[in-house]
């Protein structure tokens, strides 16, 4: 499998997407580059695929043979080998990018995301580690009764930038429904009291176009998590380019359309029954009676998202509580460990502290 890292044409060092200026930015000559630009550097660089097999082989970086390693095909870990200091790189099967733990480099498993698992669609990282960990302090500064490691320096460290991969599912609906509704009109003439109901059969039709329901596409993710940071604006979405990825961590898919078909079919069905059910609220009440629905031109989509996540394992409680942060809009998801009936101590000046070191 091929290991990419993107290297500045300047100075060799490793070029990393920059989320503040939308740019592909070397962390050591502080060159930049456009989207445009990493473009031709990729094609000038692309190789047929059997050469590429060949080159990676006699440098090293296909799984190594003999070890306890896997291929991804199988589930299991893989053990590469980084193409900048030559250490190894252990994986699980469905990361796609990460970084080497002793050049810090970032590479990118660029094999796991071709043919079937090429995203259609990406959206970069729009908010940075420092704006992010940022808006952590300044959210965590609100809660009571939260362990102080929990928002240590070391517990910040750990704060990283995941592209998740996501299905999201488009179609049209052409729907149809019947109903009872009523009219009620009361009045007073005299001492008499008079109330008037009118009955109707009423029928409504319609075809709804629907886009971008959007589902959690690994298995091994926490789901609340995942889809605790929806909705993104999906009016961002990119063609997919692998040097997005540089500098962050990415994940692919291992689920497909089908695992959500039925899901995401009676969501639509039901959404496009009430859309219907609304256009009668003129009436007093209204009781369906029968509805139909035909869904056309069904398909789903491959996308990676961005999100800021941070975990926690809690000593006394023996559980694993998660902070997440859309890395587009920057909303926040999360569930925090708590100390019972004593309070943390810490003052809003400790938060503001933390918030100026940054």
């Amino acid at each position: 499998m091929a290991l990419m890292s993107y290297k500045c044409p300047n100075c060799g060092g490793g070029l990393v997407f920059d989320p503040d200026s939308q740019k592909f930015q070397c962390e050591y000559c502080l060159s930049e580059f456009t989207e445009e630009e990493m473009k031709r550097m990729e094609e000038a660089s692309a190789s047929p695929a059997e050469e590429e097999k060949a080159v990676l082989e006699e440098e090293g970086t296909a799984p190594q043979e003999g070890d306890s390693s896997q291929s991804p095909e199988t589930g299991e870990a893989a053990v590469y080998t980084c193409p900048s200091c030559g250490a190894q790189i252990v994986t699980d099967a469905t990361t796609a990018a990460s970084f080497c733990y002793y050049c810090h480099n970032p590479v990118v498993f660029s094999g796991r995301l071709s043919g079937d698992h090429m995203p259609d669609f990406v959206i970069p990282f729009a908010i940075d580690k420092k704006e992010a960990t940022s808006r952590f302090l300044s959210w965590i500064g609100k809660k009571k009764f939260v362990p102080g490691d929990f928002f240590s320096r070391d517990q910040i460290e750990k704060l990283s930038g995941i592209y998740f991969p996501y299905l999201i599912y488009s179609c049209q609906v052409d729907g149809q429904a019947e109903a009872e509704a009523e009219e009620q009109r009361t009045w007073v003439s005299g001492r008499t009291r008079y109330t008037e109901h009118k009955r109707y059969q009423v029928e409504r039709a319609g075809t709804l176009e629907v886009k971008n329901l959007t589902r959690n596409a690994l298995k091994k993710s926490n789901k609340e998590l995942v889809e605790g940071v929806l909705p993104f604006d999906m009016e961002k979405l990119l063609p997919f380019q692998m040097g997005y990825l540089s500098g962050f961590q990415a994940e692919r898919r291992d689920m497909d359309g089908e695992s959500f078909a039925g899901e995401a079919e009676q969501e639509v069905k039901q959404y496009t029954l009430d859309r219907l059910r609304s256009s009668m609220d003129t009436y007093s009440s209204v009781r369906i009676k029968d509805s139909s629905m035909e869904i056309r031109d069904p398909r789903w989509q491959y996308a990676l998202l961005p999100v800021w996540v941070m975990t926690y394992g809690h000593r006394a409680g023996g559980k694993t509580y998660y902070f997440a942060m859309n890395g587009q809009t920057g909303k926040i998801w999360g569930r925090l460990p708590v100390i019972k009936g004593s309070w943390r101590g810490c003052s809003s000046a400790y938060f503001s502290r933390c918030l100026q070191r940054l």
